[in-house]
């Protein structure tokens, strides 16, 4: 399937502009998740015998599979009831921002096949929480889906950095009873400011504030987790550890895309954060890193760079407990994450 895939339908992708190809595959994706007989047995074909493979437990969830679809590909909650189906074991969705928005002027979005990267700077562009909370709610409800679904908050463009915290708060009011966990995203690098939440004054701050808000929600409380940048510095992912430690979340996100322009990117003149292959090495360092410096204690979703099965191995072994791709998928096809899953599988069995 992925040979076919990698043969002739993506030579035929890549020939629309890569926003334009984005939007195809998540109308696809939709689609197939209004077929639910179809779902169901595409499903059963990719799901893991538990004889095979032992679902995977986090921050009080299970996970079929230690595959999952990172947020930014199905942004306003259109897609992800066909992730099962795709062989995903769970899904994130967003970023959703209380306000909705346009996102930056098009093109934001460049692929560059040699190295199997990708540069975006989309810049939050989704229909806001209101309109994701109410398509969420015609959806299949926590506790009753095939895998777990992750709601992925930013700020609003719009919001000032010291309305940040009211902001999130805003998306968590809205959201916080569809997600199965929910995420804190601080670290896009195309929202102005917004990286400015991971200094340590503010980062408690908000962290604080809603920590409070879901503990408020007493046996309803969703896990909380952080999404990080690769490019912190160790010192700066010691202090956010600290922040994450003192307001009990219950996992962290290992990495965003990067601002860095590695090797062949060094003259690339487009703006915005890049993904894929080139992001490989350091977000699977930062990950061993917060493995190491937390004892395995705290949860890692390890994401970056996983193009194929040894990738994904990869993160695992440096102290990573679930991962997440999305360019990879671009370059690899709708059922990456299937063969990415089947991959780890075997190789857990081998070892």
């Amino acid at each position: 399937m992925d040979f076919l895939y990698e043969k002739w339908v993506r030579p035929l992708l890549f020939q629309l502009e890569s926003e334009r190809a984005h939007e195809l595959g998540v109308t696809a994706m939709a689609a197939l998740g209004w077929m639910k007989p179809v779902c169901r047995l595409m499903e059963s074909w990719h799901r893991l015998p538990e004889s095979r493979f032992r679902p995977v437990e986090a921050f009080g969830l299970k996970f079929p599979n230690t595959v999952g679809l990172a947020a930014g590909f199905d942004k306003n909650a259109r897609a992800w009831p066909a992730a099962a189906a795709m062989g995903f074991g769970h899904v994130e969705i967003g970023t959703v921002t209380a306000l909705a928005q346009p996102g930056n002027p098009a093109p934001r979005m460049f692929r560059y096949p040699a190295q199997e990267a990708v540069i975006n700077r989309m810049g939050f562009n989704n229909e806001g929480a209101d309109r994701v909370s109410h398509r969420l709610a015609r959806q299949p409800a926590v506790g009753q889906r095939r895998i777990p679904l992750g709601v992925n908050l930013g700020k609003s463009k719009a919001a000032p950095l010291d309305k940040a915290v009211d902001d999130y708060l805003r998306s968590f009011g809205k959201l916080a009873e569809f997600a199965d966990y929910l995420v804190l995203n601080v670290s896009s690098p195309n929202t102005p400011d917004l990286r400015k939440l991971q200094d340590e004054s503010r980062l408690r701050e908000l962290l604080s504030e809603v920590s409070a808000a879901n503990t408020a929600r007493g046996a309803e409380r969703r896990p909380l987790l952080l999404k990080i940048a690769p490019d912190l510095s160790y010192g700066q992912i010691d202090r956010v550890l600290a922040v994450i430690e003192e307001f009990g979340f219950d996992g962290i996100i290992a990495t965003n895309t990067t601002l860095a322009r590695p090797g062949p990117f060094a003259h690339v003149e487009e703006t915005g954060g890049l993904s894929g292959a080139p992001v490989r090495d350091r977000s699977t360092r930062i990950i061993n890193y917060i493995a190491r410096t937390t004892h395995g204690r705290l949860p890692i979703i390890g994401v970056g760079g996983i193009t194929d099965a040894a990738g994904a191995a990869e993160k695992l072994d440096a102290g990573a407990t679930l991962v997440q791709v999305y360019t990879g998928m671009i370059y690899r096809g709708p059922f990456f994450a299937a063969a990415l899953a089947r991959g780890l599988a075997d190789r857990q069995r081998r070892y």
